[in-house]
C-alpha cells in the first residue's frame, strides 16, 4: 500500500496578541495614519503616543525642567491631542501640531502655578554651599539655577527661550510652536536672551558660564 504524503498541521487560529505585531496599515503614511486618529482606530491613538510620546515628554522637561508634574501633563497632551485631531489639516504638521499642544499645556502649567504663587524662589544668599562640587554636580547646579532663572522670566519669553536655546528648535519652529509670527518670536526671544543674561550673571555659577560662552559673553 502506498503511503500518502505527510500533511502539514493544521494552524492554529491566530491570537490577538499575534495579530498586534503585525505592521499597521498607516504605519508609514502620514495621511492615513491621521485619518485613522480622526475615525477612532484604537492602534493609532496606541501608535500616536508610541511614536511621539519621547518628543513631547522632551518638550515639556524643556519648558518646566524636571518637573514632578511631566508625567500628568504628558497624558494631558495627548488627551487635547485626541480631542482635537478633528482640527489638523494638515497630516504632515502633526508632530508640530503636538508641539504646540505641549507648549501650551506647559504655558497653563506656569500661569497656573504662578496665580496661586506655587513656584517660590529661595535668594542666592539663602542656598547653601557646596564645597569642591565636581563636574556632574556643577552641571547639575548649573541647571538647577538655569530654571530658576527662567521661572523669573514671563511665560511667553520663557517658553520661547527653552524651545530655541535648550531645545535647540530653529526660530520657525519655535514660531510655530508658539503660534506667533517670526517677527513676533524674534523679539521675544531678543527680550528672553537680554533678561535671562542679567539674571544669570547674579549667580556664580551661570556667571562663569556665560564668560564661556561667545553667544552671551559680550551681551
Amino acid at each position: 500500500m502506498v503511503k500518502s504524503a505527510p500533511t502539514e498541521p493544521p494552524r492554529a487560529p491566530e491570537t490577538r496578541d499575534e495579530a498586534v505585531v503585525r505592521p499597521l496599515r498607516f504605519a508609514d503614511d502620514d495621511q492615513a495614519f491621521v485619518e485613522a486618529l480622526k475615525a477612532g482606530h484604537q492602534d493609532a491613538f496606541a501608535a500616536l503616543y508610541d511614536r511621539y510620546a519621547d518628543h513631547v515628554h522632551r518638550v515639556l522637561v524643556r519648558i518646566l525642567g524636571f518637573d514632578h508634574e511631566i508625567g500628568d501633563l504628558l497624558q494631558e497632551v495627548f488627551m487635547q491631542a485626541l480631542g482635537s485631531i478633528g482640527s489638523l489639516r494638515e497630516a504632515d504638521r502633526l508632530k508640530a501640531w503636538l508641539t504646540r499642544i505641549a507648549v501650551f499645556t506647559a504655558r497653563g502649567c506656569i500661569r497656573r502655578r504662578t496665580r496661586r504663587r506655587w513656584l517660590r524662589i529661595a535668594p542666592p544668599e539663602t542656598l547653601p554651599e557646596q564645597v569642591a562640587p565636581t563636574a556632574d554636580d556643577e552641571t547639575r547646579e548649573a541647571l538647577r539655577l538655569t530654571y530658576e532663572v527662567l521661572e523669573l522670566l514671563p511665560t511667553v519669553e520663557r517658553i520661547a527661550f527653552s524651545l530655541r536655546f535648550i531645545e535647540g528648535l530653529e526660530l520657525t519652529e519655535v514660531a510655530a510652536a508658539c503660534d506667533v509670527s517670526l517677527a513676533t518670536i524674534k523679539r521675544k526671544l531678543t527680550k528672553a536672551e537680554r533678561r535671562f543674561v542679567a539674571l544669570a550673571g547674579r549667580r556664580g555659577p551661570l556667571a562663569g558660564w556665560l564668560e564661556q560662552s561667545a553667544r552671551w559673553r559680550d551681551r
